[in-house]
C-alpha cells in the first residue's frame, strides 16, 4: 500500500518533468504528498504535469528553467522556496537526448559536443549548486539520473554517453564534499526505458534489449520510481556517492 504521507511537507525540485522520466518522477512523489517543482523549458509540457499532479491531490508548480543559466537555476530555487518554504529533493533529470544526431566520435559536431555536456553535465551542476546552500540540511537529498549506457558504452552515442559517465563522477565528488551535512548525493542509471524520447530514437524501442534482461520486458518510466522514492527516504540516509543501475538486470557484454 502507498504512503501517501511519506513526504508530506516535503519539496521536491524535478529537471525535465515535462514528460518522460522526470513526469514519472514528479506523479511518484506527488502520491507519497509531496510538494511538486516542475521545472523544466517546455512550458505546456509542465502544465500537463502540474495538472496530473494536482489531480493526484499534491501541490505542484511549474518554473520554466534554462538549466544551462546560473540565474536562471537560482531564480528556480527562489520560486520553490516562495510557493513552499523549502527544498528538501533535487531530482536532475532534464537532459538532451533524443534530438541529439547519432554518428561516430569522429564525425560529432563539436557545437552539438557542448550543448550536450551544458544540459546534461553543467545543468545538473548549475541546479545543485544553486539547491545546496538553501536545501533543508541533515535531509536534503540530490539525485541524479544518469543512464546505463555508460556501462554498456553504446556506440554512436559518445558526446550522450560521456555527459552521464560525468554524471557519475560528479555523484561521487558532490557526495564527498556535503557528505557532513547529512545531504546525500546519489545517481540513478536507467536501462533503455520506454519514455516519448526514446520511442522517437528508434522503430524497434519496444522490444530493444528485452532479450539481454534478466527480467524479460521492456523498461517502463514507472520502474525508476521507486529507486528514487528509496534514495530520497530516511532509509538511505547512510548511502551517498552510489550509483545504481535499474535496466532489469541487462547483461553486459
Amino acid at each position: 500500500m502507498t504512503d501517501t504521507t511519506q513526504f508530506a511537507g516535503k519539496t521536491v525540485i524535478v529537471t525535465g518533468a515535462a514528460g518522460g522520466l522526470g513526469r514519472a518522477f514528479a506523479e511518484g512523489f506527488a502520491a507519497r504528498g509531496a510538494n511538486i517543482v516542475v521545472a523544466d523549458m517546455n512550458d505546456a509540457g509542465s502544465a500537463e504535469t502540474v495538472a496530473l499532479v494536482e489531480k493526484i491531490g499534491a501541490k505542484a508548480i511549474a518554473v520554466t528553467t534554462n538549466v544551462t543559466e546560473k540565474a536562471s537555476t537560482d531564480a528556480l530555487m527562489d520560486a520553490a522556496l516562495a510557493a513552499f518554504g523549502s527544498i528538501d529533493v533535487i531530482i536532475n533529470n532534464a537532459a538532451l537526448y533524443a534530438t541529439i544526431n547519432r554518428a561516430p566520435f569522429y564525425e560529432l559536431d563539436p557545437d552539438e559536443w557542448d550543448r550536450v555536456m551544458a544540459v546534461n553535465v553543467k545543468g545538473a551542476w548549475l541546479v545543485s549548486a544553486s539547491a545546496f546552500p538553501k536545501m533543508t540540511q541533515a535531509t536534503g537529498r540530490i539525485i541524479n539520473i544518469a543512464s546505463a549506457t555508460v556501462f554498456s558504452g553504446s556506440p554512436l552515442w559518445m558526446h550522450y554517453v560521456a555527459s552521464k559517465g560525468a554524471m557519475i563522477g560528479m555523484t561521487r565528488v558532490m557526495a564527498r564534499e556535503v557528505g557532513k551535512t547529512g545531504v546525500t548525493v546519489n545517481a540513478i542509471a536507467p536501462g533503455f526505458t520506454l519514455t516519448e524520447a526514446s520511442l522517437s530514437v528508434m522503430d524497434d524501442a519496444e522490444t530493444y534489449g528485452v532479450s539481454s534482461r534478466a527480467i524479460p520486458r521492456a523498461s517502463q518510466p514507472g520502474d525508476m520510481v521507486g529507486t528514487a522514492l528509496f534514495l530520497a527516504s530516511e532509509d538511505a540516509s547512510y548511502i551517498t556517492g552510489q550509483t545504481i543501475i535499474v535496466d532489469g538486470g541487462k547483461e553486459f557484454i
